[in-house]
């Protein structure tokens, strides 16, 4: 639950904070006619729309376990990461285009004050959004936010190249504009692909890494009653994952005893942060 509010918080604040820059980066777009603004403008739109997902997805995954899912909700944290991607993927290509169009079509410019103020308004609220989603992102393991984070770092890079666009039509020089309008919407096609990837990945059921395999391993060696360990499989289960193993023992041992081993075992390999349930098999050996 306190994993639950914590993200819901984080794409509130997303929400409110992005609704404000999306207000401003319109009206001086509207009136400066900068591709750079109005594209930047448009990834502030697909801001709003990523937190609203955010919020909707955790609030989904956070459900407990029931008899129609028995490994819970958490794989719909990588479900709507898919619409997120989705979403920078379709914004990026429509703004490539747009911006692409306008560096063969001669169009009205109108310098103004106001653009490089909004550039810098934008990349202080986004750097200091991308330092409080990176933290609680890594904190808690938790995709949406941790592209969250990396939306805001890109906002900021972006608009860092933007507020070079309007510096240069001070100087009577709009190419820049044009030409930044389509580094931008790259960077949010390649966003997007990547995190489209990364939910993609864990939605098809990929395996822990190796690290955390030989984590594993070697909390199953502190026990020397455990004489070999086999077919060691996982399933991903939103952040955490399902541990499956078979482990073999010593043929004479009792049921009650092989058991009890295999109950400490699975208490100290879902101690790892990564782990959600493990599930032992014991064989004789």
């Amino acid at each position: 639950m306190q994993r639950y509010n914590t993200a819901k918080k984080v794409s509130v604040i997303g929400m409110i904070s992005n609704l404000f820059l999306l207000i401003i980066k319109f009206l001086v777009a509207f009136i400066s006619h900068s591709q750079a603004m109005l594209a930047d403008a448009f990834n502030s739109a697909g801001d709003i729309f990523s937190s609203l997902l955010t919020f909707i997805g955790n609030k989904i995954a956070s459900r407990p376990w029931d008899k129609n899912h028995n490994l819970g909700y958490g794989k719909a944290e990588y479900i709507y990461s898919i619409f997120i991607a989705i979403s920078m993927i379709y914004i990026g290509l429509n703004l490539f285009y747009m911006s692409f169009k306008s560096l063969f079509v001669t169009r009205e410019y109108h310098f103004s004050i106001y653009l490089i103020i909004v550039c810098v308004i934008t990349i202080i609220i986004k750097f200091i959004l991308y330092l409080y989603t990176k933290k609680v992102g890594q904190k808690e393991h938790n995709l949406l936010i941790i592209a969250n984070a990396i939306d805001h770092k890109n906002d900021c890079i972006l608009t860092t190249g933007n507020l070079i666009a309007t510096i240069f039509a001070m100087y009577n020089i709009f190419l820049v504009d044009s030409i930044i309008g389509i580094i931008i919407s790259s960077w949010i096609l390649y966003s997007g692909l990547k995190i489209f990837m990364e939910a993609y990945k864990i939605l098809m059921d990929r395996s822990i890494d190796e690290e955390t395999k030989e984590k594993v391993i070697e909390i199953i060696k502190k026990h020397p009653e455990v004489l070999k360990v086999n077919h060691i499989n996982s399933t991903p289960i939103g952040y955490q994952f399902q541990v499956n193993l078979t482990i073999f023992v010593d043929g004479n041992m009792t049921t009650f005893e092989s058991h009890k081993i295999a109950n400490k075992i699975e208490k100290e390999l879902t101690k790892l942060d990564i782990i959600s349930l493990a599930v032992i098999h014991v064989n004789p050996m």
